[in-house]
């Protein structure tokens, strides 16, 4: 019997907010945020969907967000960060892996994760096809994130490829 190869990735990103006054919603974790302030980016600025993008890319060697939808991309400006989720996995399905699992943890003083965790986590589990864990922390009031200047995420991937685990 062959054992499977296993490989962690870690991924991270991080956003400003919008302008004041700027329409942008605050999408995280793939789910809206209503009444709160969107953050600035190229495609929806989603920082945990944009962070497990990158662990995913990372465990499997295949590169980083900015390579596969950078800002050089026009096509991928203002996209979802659901729909980017989805296609990372499908680019890691494609170079022969399986996806374990994935957790993120959003950094910022806002938005509560708590209040919309299930949603959070049923929406990114859907995008990739694979569970995925989300919890959020504050920083105490250090960096941009406890200035409440924009918020940022850190993710770790799971991957298996061939074989069977133990």
């Amino acid at each position: 019997m062959t054992e499977a190869v296993v490989r962690v990735g870690i991924g991270a990103d991080v956003h400003a907010f919008a302008p004041a006054g700027s329409d942008r919603e605050l999408w995280v974790a793939g789910v809206v945020w209503p009444g709160e302030r969107g953050l600035d980016g190229h495609s929806d600025a989603d920082v945990a969907c944009h962070a497990a993008c990158d662990a995913l890319f990372s465990a499997a060697g295949i590169g980083d967000l900015g390579a596969h939808f950078g800002t050089d991309r026009p096509e991928y400006a203002g996209a979802s960060g659901r729909a980017l989720l989805a296609e990372a996995a499908r680019l890691v399905r494609a170079a022969g892996f399986e996806i374990g699992n994935i957790a993120v943890q959003v950094i910022g003083n806002r938005p509560a994760i708590g209040r919309q965790r299930e949603a959070a986590q049923a929406a990114m589990s859907a995008a990739c096809g694979a569970p995925v864990a989300v919890s959020g922390t504050s920083t105490d009031g250090l960096g941009l994130t406890g200035r409440g200047e924009g918020i940022a995420a850190i993710a770790t991937a799971l991957l298996t490829q061939g074989g069977h685990t133990r």
